[in-house]
């Protein structure tokens, strides 16, 4: 299976991430679009084919900053109307430059064979640079996030944008549009082109094709005529109507609410989400055919995250309801009229999230697991029942050749370290499995004279490894700590269970995973809770202008359209080893709700419509550049508890 996210064995020797997006900077072919001319509220779609990139044969690896991502251009190539298959950019977090291509021509004017594919939250490690043969990098830019390409966001657009509402309840209306527009993109994924990939190839059996579709189509039909709603009542709330009075539109709640008792009669088609993605899992294993279209539908544009992290949009999608409808009640008074339907609407979604909550952790559970399962060389039955996934990271581990890169997985009963695997496959070698029962952890920073150091005890072996920051070292050796003591548990249970069963003789118990799970997960997963969407203004360090982009964030990366109803995102941006802050005077930024992204020399600056959406969005970069690698599963319990405000 295509992987999401890989790693290389090389150590760094350059600090410059590289962002990969399919444009080159500066250019502006007379097919591309203008892509700032319109204010915020006004959204057209284009239509306008753009420039494409000739392919090049992959080069050697060579050494870059452990932030920097891993690229992949996949080796086949087709191009039917739902499965234009093109060569994925896949990055690591951190990065923000393009990987350099020689012989661009500015006559081609179709659309780019290149998409991104973000990590589901692998640390990155490595990065393979494809360069023609006898050519340096040179970093290059999409008009679409270049200073060059598009036109400007002028002073007279800031006038329009005065006109519409101001109200916070506003903007939280408009986060719900703007996520529910990306919520329908996503479902489309498997309602439109997956169903094409897999009839045209008849490569699903009949019992598997009736189980996943007649579950999903009844919701993504119903999300379809929501979004409606959504937009016609925005509409009238802006005024962008004949109607005379808009007071009576401008609240949200009577739409919610009436939407979210409908949605409770779909609570049995979420709840058997869970048999779809087992089922497909072993259909996948079983079925050849359909394991090489599962594959082959991984690399197409459309599918920009793992496919399997599609099946998960619904019951997360009620998690995102439960968050905004409360935002809404504690912006309300008790005596506002939109304040009882958002609260009975609340209610309604709360009931719906308490049946859905534990399905969710362990879906979102089996679907890391099963990535890494494909992703991993060497280990087997990864998605054992009692196994959970913890966090992942790169760390440096000290050998005879000095200190050499490894990618470390973290489960709750085991620790997994791994190198890039060399068979061209782009998965991960495993080089060491150390159990936590017995396991010890140690700061030796003195012993060892390396910054940032630690040891790891096992019964089998004891190895030495470093972090890239103290922060980082901390943050391992916290969560190393608390899932060995949670494993010490896991193990004292499983002896006491056994003693009591007569199947005590049996070499292979696993406790189920609703067993073994320490503490109750709060409802708001840390991935869940990380979605946001919306148009925003990016303008670069050195640059004037500010150009308009549809922005999406999801699973620790901002993906890049020109418009909400593009299908596929033209670039993206993975934030671990960002730093997220408001513009220093130095920046000379003068306008308001301006965020700014650095790494190291390479700075974003965003900016957004409304106070409102520019915390939300702070909010949520602010949680993916933290700890992006970490499982809810070992989050301390004020922060949890901060994420269901």
């Amino acid at each position: 299976r295509h992987s999401k996210a890989r790693a290389s064995a090389h150590t760094s020797n350059t600090d410059v991430p590289k962002q990969s997006v399919p444009f080159t900077e500066g250019l502006r072919t007379p097919a591309s679009p203008a892509l700032a001319t319109a204010p915020f509220h006004s959204v057209h779609s284009s239509t306008t084919p753009t420039t494409v990139l000739p392919i090049f044969a992959e080069t050697s690896p060579s050494s870059v900053d452990p932030r920097a991502p891993y690229t992949r251009i996949p080796e086949k190539n087709t191009a039917t109307p739902a499965e234009e298959t093109g060569r994925k950019l896949m990055q690591q977090p951190g990065s923000s430059m393009l990987q350099s291509f020689q012989g661009f021509s500015a006559d081609h004017s179709q659309l780019s064979p290149f998409t991104l594919k973000s990590p589901l939250s692998l640390n990155p490690a490595f990065q393979v640079n494809l360069n023609s043969a006898g050519q340096g990098s040179s970093p290059l830019l999409s008009p679409v996030l270049s200073d060059a390409g598009g036109a400007r966001i002028e002073d007279d657009d800031e006038m329009k944008r005065k006109r519409y509402p101001t109200d916070k309840a506003y903007f939280i209306a408009k986060e719900i549009l703007a996520t529910e527009r990306t919520y329908l993109k996503d479902l489309e994924v498997i309602t439109v082109w997956f169903r094409s990939a897999v009839i045209k190839e008849n490569a699903m059996p009949e019992g598997l094709m009736t189980l996943l579709f007649s579950n999903i189509d009844p919701i993504y039909e119903f999300h379809r005529g929501f979004l409606k709603e959504i937009e016609q009542r925005l509409s009238l709330w802006e005024g962008r109507t004949n109607a005379h009075v808009k007071g009576d539109y401008q609240r949200i709640g009577d739409v919610m609410l009436r939407n979210m008792r409908t949605l409770k009669e779909f609570t049995s088609y979420l709840q058997k989400h869970d048999e779809v993605l087992t089922e497909l899992e072993k259909a996948t294993k079983r079925l050849k055919k359909l394991e090489m279209v599962y594959k082959e539908f991984e690399l197409q544009k459309v599918c920009y995250l793992p496919l399997n992290t599609f099946l998960l949009k619904p019951i997360q999608r009620l998690m995102h309801y439960k968050l905004v409808l409360g935002r809404l009640c504690k912006h309300y008074t008790a005596e506002h009229r939109d304040y009882a339907d958002c609260r009975n609407a609340l209610k309604e979604v709360t009931e719906m999230t308490s049946q859905l909550q534990h399905s969710l952790i362990r879906l979102e559970n089996f679907q890391k697991l099963t990535e890494l399962q494909h992703d991993l060389i060497g280990i087997d039955n990864l998605t054992a029942p009692g196994r959970e996934f913890i966090r992942e990271g790169c760390l440096y581990k000290l050998t005879k050749k000095g200190l050499q890169q490894r990618m470390f997985f973290l489960f709750s009963d085991m620790l997994l370290y791994t190198s890039k695997g060399v068979t061209g496959t782009n998965q991960f070698k495993i080089h060491g499995h150390l159990p936590l029962h017995g396991m010890l952890v140690e700061e030796s920073e003195n012993e060892w004279a390396v910054p940032h150091c630690f040891t790891i005890y096992s019964a089998q072996k004891t190895i030495v490894v470093a972090a890239s920051t103290r922060l980082e070292m901390g943050k391992w050796m916290e969560d190393l700590n608390m899932a060995i003591e949670m494993a010490k548990k896991s193990t004292e249970k499983a002896d006491m269970l056994l003693e009591n069963s007569v199947c005590n003789r049996s070499n292979s118990f696993l406790i189920p995973l609703h067993q073994c799970s320490v503490a109750p997960t709060p409802a708001c997963q840390r991935l869940t809770c990380n979605q946001l969407s919306g148009y925003l203004l990016r303008k670069f360090k050195n640059s004037n202008g500010w150009q308009k982009l549809w922005v999406v964030f999801t699973n620790f990366c901002l993906f890049f359209y020109k418009t909400h109803q593009d299908d596929y995102p033209l670039a993206s941006l993975p934030l671990l080893g960002y730093a997220v802050s408001s513009p220093m005077e130095a920046d000379g930024i003068q306008k308001d709700y301006v965020f700014k992204l650095q790494f190291k020399s390479h700075v974003y600056f965003f900016r957004a419509e409304s106070k409102y959406t520019f915390e939300r969005w702070m909010e949520v970069i602010k949680r993916a550049t933290n700890s992006p690698t970490r499982s809810n599963l070992l989050l301390p319990k004020d922060e949890k508890d901060s994420h269901t405000d």
